[in-house]
């Protein structure tokens, strides 16, 4: 039986390729969710993604299950809670991040109805699909993730620059960057 191929970035650990095999590329429109990889992302600011995978269950106990609503109200005493959490990354801007954005994520989800619709309007709500031959084509940064990067930035964010939001759009699927040979390309594109 042949061998599945993947795209080269995820490697032979299991933890990687389920969420490559699974997650990875797949369009999500679901605000809990676009909210948990916002938090996620910023988290592995500077960290490699599985060391963040690694501790995915971790942040969910320690997040309210993503329930921005719940994390939003986050106070002090959670930010001091949080940093003695050994199954998180303990670094206080990004705790502090965590909150502040889900404060920030609330107010879009009031301008634009839900996150989702805000974040896809940048790509009209259409996956853009690439067709990479090589791990080391695909660009880290993009004019789009510049675009919502500096939007975001205005409005308040942090730990979002341009990389981690191209990282964030490949993660929800805004952008499939499957590489050509992957299993997960999608066909005919």
């Amino acid at each position: 039986m042949a061998e599945i191929v993947r795209c080269q970035w995820c490697g032979t650990d299991p933890l990687y390729r389920q969420y490559h095999d699974v997650e990875w590329g797949v369009p999500c429109r679901d605000d809990t969710k676009l909210f948990e990889f916002l938090i996620l992302e910023g988290a592995q600011a500077g960290l490699s993604w599985i060391t963040i995978l690694r501790r995915r269950d971790n942040y969910r106990r320690a997040f309210a299950q993503f329930n921005v609503e719940q994390v939003a109200k986050f106070t002090a005493d959670d930010v001091s809670r949080l940093m003695i959490d050994s199954g998180i990354i303990r670094n206080r801007l990004k705790i502090e991040s965590a909150i502040s954005n889900a404060r920030l994520v609330k107010d879009i989800q009031r301008e634009f109805g839900s996150f989702s619709d805000y974040i896809w309007s940048y790509v009209d709500h259409v996956p853009i699909v690439n067709q990479w031959s090589d791990k080391n084509d695909i660009p880290a940064t993009t004019l789009i993730s510049d675009r919502i990067s500096r939007d975001m930035k205005k409005r308040g964010f942090r730990f979002f620059g341009s990389t981690i939001c191209y990282a964030y759009m490949q993660a929800m699927g805004m952008v499939n960057d499957h590489q050509k040979d992957c299993f997960n390309c999608p066909a005919g594109s």
